[in-house]
């Protein structure tokens, strides 16, 4: 296998250990919240040699990519995300032949997608550093910039290792809950002004009630606030819906299982969660990362980057509007970003499904055949499981993708509180997080089921 020829690069990879014993909930959660801290002390660090006049080229997805601009971590996610991007589409397209069942082949990705990482942050790095899109104060400060980016970006790829091992959920999904929650709350609470120049208080609540002291309340300030909140309950409510399939025990294999205990297996409507529409942003990211190498290397074929700002070409058809007023502007700009996002947002979503090892409708017939799982009325098979999982699985692959990226495009349109990508992004996130909390809680309290669902 090509990738074998890598093997002396991945031992010389850091890597976190994995815990020998079984953790309890109050480990778990102590790791989470170490992390977590240490996200936001390092969102503190700022950029040493960065110019006041540097624009956020990525404003629009900031809350996506988990950083802050103007620290060490302006990078945020980025790198992680754009390898598993690039992983996911060799694998999807067969150049790479992994099965990611076996364990062997699945440490092998998780090592290519580390070396990806640290590759992709040094190269987007000094895109950022040498094309000017982050301004130094002089020019001699760009390599302690690109050093300091870098040692940024990986600290973040260790942490998420960290929570991936140690913690609930993963690094990424917690780093964008946290970044996208600090938003809200600034946005919606600060009661300081924007600029030395306005008297205006920044957050909305505080200028609302500046318009209305003023006699004139200005409705429209709420606007982004109440968009927050009406994507949060598609989210909940998106996030909640299931299909359940009925199912019983056809045989005893142990572990206090019953020969015909019925129950249901639920399918989650958004069965992909939100990784889709985190890869899609991560894409477009780099899109206009790609756009501004080439304006400064003389061949501006992306278009081109002005301030830190996409004014023309591919890069700013692919610039998330935030505005609704763009609609009216430039429909055709949203028509075109509109297709492009929902149609990258079902392609990450099928091969995630794909890829993942444990999501398609052939692994999750071959687990539930495993246990002993068969459908009441048909006869039992892993091929008749595979039959009936085909039915709903690839369906529930699309819809959910779309259905994911049809709310993220229109949430972002209304300009809601923390992009209304990252809002959606922290809706699942939180509630992923949610259950596996609670079913963790559940083990606690009741040892036996541990066994139950084969997490001894």
């Amino acid at each position: 296998m090509f990738l074998e020829n890598f093997k002396p690069i991945f031992q010389l990879l850091p890597e976190v250990k994995t815990p020998i014993h079984r953790q309890d909930f109050r480990e778990k959660l102590k790791w989470t919240a170490i992390v977590l801290v240490l996200y936001y002390f390092l969102t503190l660090i700022p950029l040493y040699g960065l110019s006041p006049a540097a624009v956020d080229q990525f404003a629009q997805l900031r809350a996506v990519m988990a950083g802050s601009f103007g620290s060490i971590l302006t990078l945020g996610i980025g790198p992680i995300v754009t390898a598993s991007i690039v992983l996911q589409l060799l694998v999807g397209a067969k150049i790479l032949d992994l099965d990611l069942t076996l364990h062997e082949h699945k440490a092998m990705f998780q090592s290519t997608q580390k070396l990806l990482a640290i590759i992709f942050t040094i190269f987007e790095a000094g895109v950022l550093v040498f094309t000017g899109s982050l301004v130094a104060i002089d020019p001699s400060f760009y390599p302690i910039m690109l050093l300091q980016l870098v040692i940024g970006a990986i600290m973040i790829l260790y942490l998420d290792e960290v929570v991936s091992k140690w913690g609930f959920g993963s690094g990424v999904g917690l780093f964008i809950a946290a970044g996208v929650a600090e938003t809200i709350i600034v946005g919606t609470f600060n009661f300081l002004p924007a600029s030395a120049a306005s008297t205006t208080a920044s957050g909305i609540l505080p200028a609302f009630i500046q318009s209305i002291i003023g006699g004139a309340p200005n409705f429209q300030i709420l606007i982004p606030l109440i968009a927050t909140i009406v994507v949060f309950l598609i989210a909940v409510y998106g996030e909640s819906m299931r299909i359940e399939i009925p199912i019983s025990h056809g045989r005893v294999k142990g572990h206090g299982r019953i020969r015909g205990a019925v129950g249901k297996y639920p399918l989650k409507f958004i069965y992909a969660s939100n990784m889709p529409v985190i890869l899609t942003s991560a894409l477009l990211v780099n899109v206009s990362l790609i756009a501004s190498l080439f304006q400064k290397l003389g061949f501006p074929i992306f278009g081109e980057v002005s301030g830190g700002r996409a004014i023309s070409g591919l890069a700013l058809w692919l610039t998330t509007p935030n505005s609704i007023s763009v609609l009216f502007t430039n429909p055709l700009r949203v028509l075109f970003y509109a297709i492009v996002f929902l149609g990258c947002c079902v392609l990450f979503s099928w091969l995630w499904v794909e890829i993942s090892g444990s999501l398609s409708a052939k692994e999750v017939a071959k687990q539930l055949y495993n246990s002993g799982i068969q459908i009441p009325g048909f006869r039992s098979s892993k091929r008749q499981l595979y039959t009936i999982m085909k039915k709903y699985i690839p369906a529930l692959t699309i819809l959910g993708g779309l259905f994911v990226g049809i709310l993220a495009f229109i949430a972002d349109l209304t300009g809601a509180l923390g992009g209304g990508t990252g809002v959606l992004l922290t809706v699942g996130i939180v509630y992923k997080l949610y259950e596996e909390i609670a079913q963790e809680q559940l083990m606690e309290m009741h040892p036996m089921l541990r066994k139950f669902l084969g997490n001894d």
